[in-house]
């Protein structure tokens, strides 16, 4: 029976306590997308569900994508049609019914530079684009465009090259919020959910074959959790093969990473009403349009460095940077760049010695012992394919029948009866004396849970302001990613409740002191603590920027005292 899949951190030790006493039909570990999914298909399927991540919700590749939901056109050219198909039906079942609050269509241009062979090649392609999804299409179908048509909707665009353009629809989301979502719609069906519990063993039956659980270690105690389960399914990323080795097996795949960074310009950067794609040598590149902002990406190379903060270089940056000035009439410069994030994908590994970018992006499923089920590969689009695939493989040989996967018809949290909350957000503006461009930020990123997010600031007013100048982003949107979002850092709220460590050119290190105060007040934190908390988000932010050749400003420097007690009097 579904409840209301709160994920509230200061309910962590009972729920670590249920973690410990539950024997669970499924425990899956890793809590992206494709594990939330897998959380979310088991749990509405009736059954026991465990879930543990090793640090937060979506805090690998999962909060550090394009934040496109696509078919991939370039996989046509790969002749990858399954794929491409799957990730289009996909696409508009999630703009459609299953998260139409998260899931936006947005349009995107594909300059052309020669007059007579690239429009028919490229019109073509999409023209099979368009063709491939049966479903009812909820995004326009592309359309060519002359010289003319093509810089009055995207001016930054160089004239002297372009021999016309396509423009086509695909969508886009805020990653790590979906995947968050995709949590707590899975904790709303009873999936017992735990962040910062990291696996340090699977455990065997006596006789060393079947996988009966997983010993995990709780980061913010050190507690040690023995988690009794029927299956266990790795839905753990580029930590895949660590999480193999804990059991001493050898899969039928190995996962291969593959670096993606993107880069975030202001929106007066480049002149255009869409997003543009540009073919590059290796892949292609996007300008995705973000809010007041655009991002700009990305890269794909080999990464054998550590996995829980890869970091974007100066190279990195150069080469997104040259790749977009050679369609932009105004190049962007590095003074142009007030974000940066770099992210690893999970690539199987078919041939050793293969670039990243011919690997391919359709997914995995392997059993190597009985009881345990891994994935790999695979797209953020086609996440719910992939759980559900992994989930029908982990229950294959189940001692009873299990109902079918249903996730193709539950919508996630706040999607039911989005339409009327849409057109109440005058009345909620005006119930919480709040401007209407803020109910509507709101409404876009929490959908028909909007009023519980606003309802934290009638029994406190500060809430209500925002939380840094510039962004739409408030207070309260703090409170609520610890009462209801599982948030336990400043970092969990700053890189992905709130995306201020990218879309601000101080990364969000004005905000930290605000949030820690409100964080710490719901928590319990003493001064110490608070301090402690911006101070290690503070090191995070500049140890990012440096990384990347210190391009995105000067960060503010730590002054723990004043800060911290102006912040806490103001949320107090």
């Amino acid at each position: 029976m579904a409840t209301n899949g709160r994920l509230d951190a200061r309910d962590r030790a009972a729920v670590l306590d249920r973690l410990a006493r539950t024997e669970f039909d499924v425990l899956v570990i890793g809590g992206g997308v494709t594990g939330a999914g897998a959380a979310l298909d088991a749990a509405s399927r009736g059954l026991r569900v465990g879930l543990v991540e090793a640090r937060d919700l979506a805090s690998g590749t999962s909060s550090r994508s394009s934040k496109l939901i696509h078919g991939g056109l370039r996989y046509l050219e790969q002749l990858d049609f399954k794929l491409v198909s799957e990730a289009l039906r996909e696409r508009d079942l999630l703009i459609s019914r299953i998260a139409p609050h998260l899931v936006k269509p947005v349009s995107f241009l594909y300059p052309l530079h020669r007059k007579v062979l690239e429009r028919p090649y490229v019109g073509a392609g999409l023209v099979l684009y368009d063709a491939m999804n049966v479903t009812k299409k909820q995004v326009p179908f592309h359309r060519h465009m002359t010289v003319h048509g093509a810089l009055r909707l995207a001016p930054a665009l160089k004239a002297s090259s372009l021999a016309g353009a396509l423009l086509y629809y695909d969508a886009q989301t805020d990653d790590a919020r979906f995947a968050i979502t995709v949590a707590r719609t899975a904790a709303a069906h009873g999936a017992v959910i735990t962040t910062r519990t990291r696996v340090v063993q699977l455990l065997r039956d006596p006789t060393g074959g079947h996988v009966t659980g997983a010993r995990v270690t709780d980061e913010e105690t050190s507690r040690d959790i023995g988690v009794s389960a029927r299956r266990v399914i790795v839905c753990a990323g580029v930590w895949t093969d660590q999480i193999h080795d804990l059991a001493g097996v050898r899969a039928g795949y190995q996962v291969r990473m593959s670096k993606g960074v993107h880069v975030v310009v202001p929106r007066e950067a480049i002149r255009s009403d869409t997003g543009i794609i540009i073919r590059t040598q290796k892949s292609v590149l996007f300008i995705i349009p973000w809010g007041q902002r655009w991002i700009v990406g990305t890269t794909d190379t080999d990464w054998t460095g550590g996995r829980e903060e890869p970091t974007a270089t100066g190279e990195d940056i150069d080469y997104i940077l040259a790749q977009a000035n050679r369609v932009l009439v105004r190049p962007l410069t590095r003074s142009d760049v007030i974000g940066v994030y770099a992210g690893l994908r999970p690539l199987v590994a078919a041939d050793e010695s293969a670039p990243t970018t011919k690997l391919s992006r359709e997914h995995v499923v392997d059993q190597p012992l009985p009881g345990l089920v891994s994935i790999a590969g695979g797209k953020f689009t086609t996440y719910r394919i992939m759980a559900r695939d992994a989930l029908d493989t982990a229950l294959a040989d189940y001692d009873r029948p299990i109902p079918a996967s249903v996730t193709d018809r539950l919508p996630l949290l706040g999607a039911e009866g989005l339409a009327a909350a849409t057109a109440e957000a005058g009345r909620l503006a005006e119930d919480y004396g709040l401007p209407l461009t803020a109910a509507e930020h709101l409404l876009d990123r929490y959908g028909t849970l909007t009023e519980e997010v606003l309802e934290l600031t009638q029994t406190d007013p500060a809430l209500a302001r925002p939380l840094a100048d510039g962004f739409p982003y408030l207070g309260a949107e703090v409170a609520y990613a610890v009462t209801h979002e599982g948030a336990l850092h400043v970092a969990d709220v700053l890189s992905r409740r709130i995306r201020l460590s990218f879309e601000a050119s101080d990364r969000g290190t004005s905000a930290a002191a605000a949030v820690s105060a409100i964080m710490g007040d719901l928590l319990g934190w003493d001064s110490a603590t608070r301090i402690a908390e911006r101070e290690s988000y503070l090191d995070f932010a500049r140890t990012a920027a440096r990384a990347a050749g210190d391009l995105t400003g000067e960060l503010q420097e730590f002054q723990p005292a004043e800060p911290i007690q102006r912040a806490s009097e103001a949320h107090s």
